[in-house]
């Protein structure tokens, strides 16, 4: 259920990482625990983030949610497609990726969960 060429946060983000550069976006499980996406707040391409830090909101019927850097580095790219249609990251939301971020420190994904864990803690 989870893609295996995707790491993943405790905070239900995913990145799939090609080189240094990576896109972000939200799990399945976080997607079903919001309910229909109404609206995602993204950040200015440039920038800078660190581990863990917000980068934007997804807004549903039930709640806001804020989205969570799963490494430090700088955005080079936002999914401008999801301004009009937020409700695309509900009918796939692995293949909905919001943000492109290119990593300044590499190791941090390692510290990622792979997907077996990251079905072993939504269970």
């Amino acid at each position: 259920m989870y893609p295996a060429d995707c790491k993943y946060t405790k905070d239900h983000e995913w990145i799939k990482l090609a080189g240094e550069t990576g896109r972000v976006g939200i799990t399945d499980f976080a997607q079903k625990a919001l309910g229909d996406i109404v609206f995602i707040d993204l950040p200015q391409v440039g920038r800078v983030l660190k581990q863990g830090e917000s980068f934007g909101t997804v807004e549903s019927v039930k709640a806001v949610s804020e989205l969570f850097s799963p490494v430090s580095g700088t955005v080079t790219a936002v999914n401008a497609a999801l301004s009009d249609k937020p409700e695309t990251v509900n009918s796939d939301p692995h293949g909905s990726w919001m943000i492109e971020i290119r990593s300044s420190a590499q190791g941090e994904v390692s510290g990622l969960l792979d997907s077996a864990a990251y079905t072993e803690l939504v269970k």
